[in-house]
């Protein structure tokens, strides 16, 4: 006699459908500029409560599950992108960095941090250098306006790219596959 055993889908149900348009989304934004991506993303995060660690690792953890390209060595800004936009589905927002890794080997890296902790990271946040931060609002701030939530490069309107993609460097446009 045999018991018949089905693996579930992962992905499936309402929260994976709403983890999976996070996840197309965040292959989209990861082909802006990055003065644009960081102001669209702070626009994203205008309202949301910070994340806790545990909230930001069970995203990231089901995300990696569901997209080998964000799971891969080179998917580090569609997964973070992806993290913070379902997150902010829960209305949540962790904080959002993009910068350098400033200990060997030397690359351009985009993490998520929660209550002070790099979330998922291999790397000792000392080794992680962020040159460009999303956070999380707080709704007095958002309806002063402002943009006090961010803080990094392209201030200046030039968004620092020459138009080849999405100027991180994070090969975010190798034609994989999601």
């Amino acid at each position: 006699m045999t018991t018949e055993m089905t693996m579930p889908r992962r992905g499936a149900g309402a929260g994976g459908v709403r983890l999976r348009t996070a996840i197309a989304a965040a292959f989209v934004l990861a082909r802006l500029k990055p003065g644009r991506l960081r102001r669209v993303l702070a626009g994203c995060a205008r309202g949301a409560r910070p994340a806790s660690y545990a909230e930001t690792l069970e995203v990231l953890e089901a995300v990696v599950a569901t997209s080998r390209r964000c799971a891969s060595r080179y998917g580090c800004l569609p997964r973070s992108v992806a993290v913070a936009l379902a997150c902010r589905m829960s209305g949540v927002w962790p904080d959002w960095c993009a910068g350098v890794r400033s200990a060997p080997p030397f690359s351009p890296h985009a993490w998520l941090q929660a209550e002070g902790r790099t979330v998922g990271e291999q790397a000792e946040p000392a080794d992680l250098r962020p040159l460009m931060v999303v956070t999380a609002t707080a709704a007095a701030v958002a309806a002063g306006g402002g943009a006090r939530n961010e803080r990094g490069v392209g201030d200046d309107g030039d968004d620092g790219d020459d138009g080849s993609g999405s100027g991180f460097g994070f090969g975010s446009g190798s034609g994989q596959r999601a």
